[in-house]
């Protein structure tokens, strides 16, 4: 997953947990090493809602075959 973000210039730091941005969003995210992620956005275009951002990394994690535990 993280590989696929770097690749649509999405940084991602090592480990399990950090801030991701790219694309005009900034994301929080911890994820336990096994099932549980937890997504928290911290910025993101005026003219997106924040429940289509909620929707499009929801929809990323399900096509790499993930579970999100939340999006906040």
């Amino acid at each position: 997953m993280k590989k696929k973000l770097q690749d649509i210039g999405i940084f991602v730091p090592p480990g399990n947990r950090g801030q991701l941005s790219g694309q005009g969003v900034a994301a929080d995210f911890n994820w336990d090493g096994e099932s549980k992620l937890i997504v928290t956005i911290k910025k993101k275009p005026f003219i997106i809602s924040y429940e289509t951002v909620a929707w499009k990394i929801g929809d990323f994690v399900r096509e790499c075959h993930g579970s999100l535990e939340k999006v906040l």
